[in-house]
């Protein structure tokens, strides 16, 4: 049965959850046939009224913060892996408590921290993050190997030998990238990093890799991981976030109004590009619109827009076959990624309401935000 947008609430993100479960379905192969460990990224998706579906697939969560942790443990019913570029002190002794893998930035971060683990009751498994000095993402804001970062240490800065209490290294320098790439990057990996590799027993391989796009080579991506796995002796972990989200709902929104603009009909929406989908600002790239099309020469050109001050607050320009009205519905797809998980209420704007389609082809709102969810993050 298809769905009835007219039925749903707007703005709202919906979550497919057949689309989900499939995308689910591939990484569990992944998992099993090169045996390694595949969890999810919160920092790209986080919406945790999907965890007991990802708990029947994955093994585990990763997180970035406190927060992200505490939301690992509590929702996802387990102990997070941890890696962001600095922790803060008085945080710290609540982040053993929700994680067992934590990953240290830099040596001064480790030394720091260092007597927290080896005080700790429980195991804690502690790694290094490397920098590869090797990445083919081409957009800067997302390449943490460009000259002048702060993610990772070089291997100029870590010798030959792992430090005492270090048992696992971590790298993450993909981005929407094959398992090709992944190759190519762990050829470098290895070119500078190979002793540590043979005295380390488990290496997280990060996020970014786009295992569940269409046409991603999967079985080398396991044959890739499996010789890895089998030349080094090593635990694999890969820690996907956009992955496991790609193609599995949409952001639904309705046009407000529409205005003539020297040629182009700006359409303001009861959404935000700005408030709800900041990465088609900040990458930036334009989603795709069902039903419509880039505009070409002739055609008319409707500028999507939403509902800030923000002059740029729109996603560029349209055509659609049957001319748009007041009223009518507009479905963003892939718009599970990064999304939730980044939006904000500049100007007061409402956030998007959150919803499941489910197999049973019925719609499950799960949460709807008000003016106290604004409010609470002011003083």
């Amino acid at each position: 049965m298809p769905i009835d947008f007219q039925k749903l609430p707007s703005p709202c993100y919906v979550l497919e959850e057949h689309k989900l479960r499939r995308n689910l379905e591939i990484l569990q192969r992944v998992q099993k046939e090169a045996d390694v460990e595949i969890i999810c990224a919160l920092k790209g998706f986080a919406m945790f009224s999907t965890f007991p579906m990802l708990r029947q697939y994955l093994a585990g969560a990763t997180a970035s913060s406190l927060h992200e942790a505490r939301l690992c443990f509590e929702e996802m019913k387990s102990e997070a892996h941890l890696c962001s570029p600095a922790y803060i002190e008085k945080e710290f002794k609540d982040l053993i408590h929700y994680c067992n893998h934590i990953t240290f930035n830099s040596l001064n971060q480790w030394n720091h921290f260092r007597p927290y683990l080896e005080k700790s009751a429980k195991k804690i498994h502690a790694a290094l993050r490397i920098n590869p000095e090797y990445s083919e993402v081409t957009t800067d804001i997302y390449n943490p190997c460009l000259a002048g970062s702060r993610l990772g240490i070089r291997h100029t800065q870590l010798g030959q030998n792992l430090p005492e209490g270090i048992n696992g290294l971590h790298f993450h320098s993909l981005c929407e990238n094959d398992s090709y790439t992944l190759e190519r990057t762990l050829n470098a990996i290895e070119k500078n990093f190979a002793k540590l590799l043979h005295q380390a027993d488990w290496i997280n391989m990060g996020g970014g890799h786009f295992i569940t796009a269409s046409g991603y080579d999967i079985p080398h991506l396991i044959q890739l991981l499996r010789n890895f796995k089998e030349k080094y002796n090593l635990k694999i972990i890969l820690e996907p976030g956009g992955t496991i989200a790609y193609r599995t709902g949409f952001l639904l929104a309705t046009v407000l109004d529409i205005l003539d603009s020297k040629g182009t009909k700006a359409v303001i929406m009861d959404a935000s590009v700005s408030n709800h989908m900041p990465d088609c600002i900040e990458m930036p790239y334009k989603p795709e619109i069902l039903h419509a099309k880039n505009a070409k020469a002739g055609e008319v050109a409707y500028r999507i827009g939403g509902m800030t001050c923000l002059a740029g607050d729109y996603v560029g320009d349209y055509a659609f076959d049957t001319p748009l009205k007041i009223g009518d519905r507009l479905i963003f797809k892939d718009m599970m990624q990064y999304t939730m998980v980044k939006n904000n209420t500049f100007n007061g704007i409402n956030l998007p309401s959150i919803g499941i389609w489910k197999e049973a082809e019925t719609f499950e709102l799960v949460r709807t935000f008000g003016y106290e969810d604004y409010k609470g993050r002011l003083s």
